[in-house]
């Protein structure tokens, strides 16, 4: 039931269920992670009228998502319980979205979804954007010299995750089919929510890429299609890399590379290596939508209208431009409004 027996209005937890399991996992295809967040979320608010206006969970409406109300809980959760700017923007996003979602399904809780949209949470504080500079990339490509089977496939996946600049999660889902090395040489890359894109190879890494077939999936049509592109052997059959080995594989690339190039940072990560990609097509003098687009970033205040002329071609040649070996620097200085919206892609 969508509503209250007793008063005829909009029943908060029928709506907070269909919601959470129902219309994320089903309709959107979220993630469980993204689910739990969101419930979290919720959840959080509901505490925080019990424990300041002593509004038991039994008897929470819609009528409590008042603005008034949600401003003194991002008070609470800011000064009172020491979220971070980041925690609290999350959990407003949550509420704002859960509440827009009940305003789709219920016209009468229109006025409240707008409400609490104009809401905004304190902005974080500005952190300096990490990457890598080239003379870093460079020693972290070439650290795994290839004497063994494992430094081969290894210097090939550290290869493809930057020249890409792929979510970890994207890399290790890849199987043969998903190469297309013939002219016009990409490979397809499957993103969060099973969305697919497709991202252009350079001509450098279209050769290392026939190398590393030729040893690691010799006769590929003999191969099942889900056979992965990056696998280790268990029971001699190959098995899909984790996230915490490829993670493990870019550590040790980068402690051996600190040997010749010892300003590598201490803390480095997979995003990393995004990040770094996407500062040197920058640097390059790439558009920041076209990068946005090359990476999978959904921007709705770039029009449809710049992205049709985005073709592939441009992309390859974007990407081509982009070596760790940059000579020139951008043609506008990088303004920290633009670090922050090249930094924001995930």
């Amino acid at each position: 039931m969508r509503r209250d027996p007793a008063t005829g209005a909009p029943d908060f937890f029928s709506y907070a269920r269909d919601y959470l399991h129902l219309y994320m996992p089903r309709v959107r295809a979220m993630s469980p992670k993204t689910i739990e967040a969101y419930r979290i979320s919720l959840e959080c608010f509901l505490g925080y009228l019990d424990q300041t206006e002593h509004i038991h969970r039994e008897h929470v409406s819609f009528d409590h998502f008042d603005r008034p109300r949600l401003k003194a809980w991002l008070a609470w959760m800011a000064d009172q319980q020491g979220y971070a700017p980041k925690t609290v923007t999350l959990r407003l996003s949550a509420v704002k979205a859960f509440l827009a979602y009940a305003a789709q399904e219920d016209i009468t809780l229109i006025t409240l979804s707008q409400a609490a949209r104009a809401l905004k949470a304190p902005a974080p504080p500005r952190k300096p954007v990490d990457y890598l500079t080239p003379p870093q990339i460079q020693a972290i490509l070439a650290a795994n010299a290839g004497a063994t089977a494992k430094s081969r496939r290894n210097r090939m996946l550290l290869i493809l995750l930057y020249d890409t600049a792929a979510r970890v999660s994207e890399i290790t889902s890849l199987t043969p089919q998903d190469l297309h090395l013939d002219q016009p040489g990409h490979l397809t890359l499957t993103g969060k929510r099973n969305k697919t894109r497709v991202v252009p190879l350079t001509g450098k890494t279209i050769s290392h890429l026939r190398v590393y077939l030729a040893e690691f999936h010799p006769g590929a049509a003999r191969h099942s299609a889900t056979r992965p592109l990056f696998y280790s052997l268990r029971d001699g059959q190959p098995v899909r890399l984790s996230a915490d080995t490829v993670s493990a594989v870019l550590k040790q690339a980068a402690q051996s590379a600190r040997q010749d190039c010892p300003s590598i940072p201490g803390h480095i990560h997979c995003h990393l290596m995004r990040k770094t990609k996407a500062m040197d097509l920058y640097q390059q003098g790439v558009p920041l939508p076209v990068i946005m687009r090359l990476l999978g970033h959904e921007n709705t205040s770039t029009t449809s209208a710049f992205y049709a002329f985005a073709t592939l071609d441009m992309m390859r040649q974007a990407i081509s431009k982009a070596t760790p070996a940059i000579s020139s620097l951008a043609t506008e200085p990088l303004t920290q409004d633009k670090l922050q919206a090249l930094y924001s892609l995930r």
